[in-house]
C-alpha cells in the first residue's frame, strides 16, 4: 500500500510538472509572437520558469546551455569576424560590384543573393553564412533606397533550404547520418535533386512576395553605376589579413571532422587571432558582439530542455505514430508533415535527437514495419530511406515556419534590429507558414514517388 501511494503521488506530480510546463511554454511562445515584451526577456523568462517550478533543475539549465555553447562561441567568433571585415570596407565593394552586375535592378540582385546563400548553406553553417551575406545585403539596399527585409527574410529561408541538401549543411543531419550509418554521398544523392526543386519554386515564390517592393528609380540606377566600388575601401592590409582568417576558417569549416576540431572553436580562436593582428581592444570588440540574440538563443534552449524533460515531444511523436499501424506510406509522411510542425517551435536538434530512437531504435519504426512488410534486405533499404529522409526534409525546412523556428532566422533577425531596422515574429511567420506548407507539399510528392510507390 505505501509503494501504490507513492506511485499515485509521483504520477500526480509528474502530471502536474507536465502541464505546467506545457503552459509556461505556451505562455512564453504567445509573449514572443505579441512582442509585448522583447523577445529576449520573454525566452529567458520562460527558461527560468521552468527551472522556479522545478520542472528542471540548475544542472539541467547548465547542461542545456552547455550542450548548445558550440552555437553560442560560433557566433561570437564569427561575429567579431565579420565586423572586422566591415570595417575595411569590403562589403560595401562587394554590394556595389554585385549591383553593378545586375545594372542596380533589385529582383535579379535579391535571387543572387537567395542562390549564393543557398549554397554556402550546404557546405557552411546556416548561421555563419547569415552572418557573411546580410551584411552586404543591408549595403546593397541602402545604396538602392529600399527596404532591406525582404533580402533578410529570403536569405534566412534560402540558408535553411540549402543546409538541407548535405550532411555538414543542417545539425539535424548530422544527428541522423551519425546514427543511421548514412554517408555524405547519400545525402547528396537523396536530398540535393529535392533541395534543388525547392529552391526554385522558392525563387519564383519570393519574386512574387517580394517584386512590389523592389521598385528602384532609374536614378538610383544611374547612380549606383557610377559608383566608384575601390573607394569603398579603407584598410586594404586589414582587408586582406582579414579575409586570409576567414578563408582559414572556412577550410577549418570543411575539414573540421578530419581533424576533429569544431567549428566553435575554428571561429573563436580566429576572431581571438584577428583581433589581435587588428590590435583592438576587447571592450570596443565586445561591444560589436549582438548579445541579444545570443541570450536569446540561451533563453530558448533551457525552454526547450524543460520542453523534453517533461516529455511533451516524445509524447507527441509517439502518440502520433501509433495512428499509421505500420503503414509505411502514413507513417512516411505523419513522420515528415510532423517533424516540420514541431521544428517551425522547437528546436529541431532536441526533436531530431528524439525521433532517432523512434525511427532507428532496435523496436523502432523500420525494423517493425520491414518486418511487417517481409523483411527483404529490398524492403529494408526501402523503409530505411523513406524514413530517414522524411524525418531530416521535415526537421530541416520546418525551420522556415516562424521565426524561431531556426537559428538562421533569429540572427537574421538581430543583424536587422542592429541596423535600425524590424522583423518582427508575426511579419517573419506570415512568409515563413506559407514557404514551409510548400516545401512540405514538393517534399510529400518527392518522397511518395521516390521510395513509397
Amino acid at each position: 500500500n505505501f509503494c501504490d501511494k507513492q506511485n499515485l503521488r509521483y504520477k500526480r506530480v509528474k502530471n502536474m510538472s507536465f502541464y505546467i510546463g506545457i503552459i509556461i511554454f505556451i505562455f512564453t511562445f504567445y509573449l514572443i509572437v505579441s512582442e509585448k515584451i522583447p523577445g529576449v526577456w520573454a525566452a529567458l523568462l520562460g527558461g527560468l520558469a521552468m527551472r522556479f517550478c522545478f520542472i528542471i533543475s540548475q544542472d539541467d539549465m547548465i547542461r542545456a546551455v552547455g550542450d548548445n555553447l558550440d552555437i553560442v562561441f560560433l557566433l561570437i567568433g564569427m561575429m567579431i569576424i565579420v565586423h572586422i571585415i566591415a570595417e575595411t570596407g569590403l562589403f560595401q565593394w562587394v554590394a556595389i560590384k554585385l549591383a553593378q552586375f545586375v545594372r542596380g535592378e533589385p529582383i535579379p540582385l535579391l535571387m543572387i543573393l537567395v542562390l549564393i546563400t543557398a549554397l554556402f548553406s550546404a557546405f557552411l553553417d546556416n548561421v555563419t553564412t547569415i552572418l557573411l551575406i546580410a551584411p552586404v545585403s543591408i549595403v546593397l539596399a541602402e545604396q538602392l533606397e529600399i527596404d532591406a527585409i525582404p533580402f533578410l527574410i529570403a536569405e534566412a529561408m534560402a540558408s535553411n533550404i540549402g543546409g538541407t541538401a548535405t550532411l555538414i549543411g543542417d545539425p539535424p543531419n548530422i544527428l541522423i547520418a551519425s546514427k543511421a550509418n548514412l554517408t555524405f554521398n547519400d545525402f547528396i544523392f537523396h536530398l540535393t535533386p529535392v533541395i534543388i526543386i525547392n529552391l526554385i519554386v522558392f525563387l519564383i515564390t519570393i519574386w512574387i512576395f517580394f517584386r512590389k517592393k523592389m521598385k528602384v528609380k532609374n536614378v538610383m540606377k544611374v547612380r549606383v553605376m557610377e559608383l566608384d566600388a575601390t573607394r569603398t575601401l579603407k584598410d586594404k592590409k586589414l582587408m586582406i589579413q582579414s579575409c586570409s582568417i576567414m578563408l582559414i576558417v572556412l577550410i577549418g569549416f570543411f575539414t573540421h571532422s578530419t581533424f576533429h576540431i569544431e567549428p566553435s572553436a575554428i571561429a573563436f580562436g580566429r576572431a581571438l587571432i584577428l583581433s589581435i593582428i587588428a590590435k583592438k581592444d576587447p571592450e570596443e570588440i565586445f561591444k560589436t558582439v549582438e548579445w541579444k540574440t545570443l541570450f536569446f538563443f540561451i533563453g530558448l534552449f533551457i525552454l526547450v530542455e524543460g520542453v523534453v524533460k517533461i516529455g511533451a515531444i516524445e509524447m507527441v511523436a509517439q502518440w502520433a505514430i501509433k495512428l499509421t499501424n505500420g503503414s509505411l506510406k502514413l507513417t512516411a509522411m505523419l513522420i515528415l508533415w510532423l517533424s516540420a510542425i514541431c521544428s517551425s517551435i522547437v528546436d529541431n536538434i532536441p526533436y531530431t535527437a528524439t525521433m532517432i530512437p523512434i525511427i532507428g531504435g532496435e523496436t523502432g519504426l523500420i525494423n517493425n514495419i520491414s518486418n511487417i512488410m517481409g523483411n527483404t534486405p529490398e524492403i529494408h533499404s526501402t523503409v530505411r530511406y523513406a524514413l530517414w529522409w522524411s524525418l531530416s526534409l521535415g526537421a530541416c525546412l520546418g525551420g522556415n515556419g516562424t521565426l524561431v523556428g531556426a537559428s538562421a532566422n533569429v540572427v537574421a533577425a538581430g543583424i536587422a534590429a542592429k541596423s535600425g531596422r524590424s522583423i518582427s515574429f508575426m511579419k517573419f511567420t506570415k512568409y515563413g507558414l506559407f514557404i514551409m506548407f510548400q516545401s512540405m507539399i514538393i517534399c510529400s510528392i518527392y518522397i511518395w514517388f521516390r521510395y513509397l510507390i
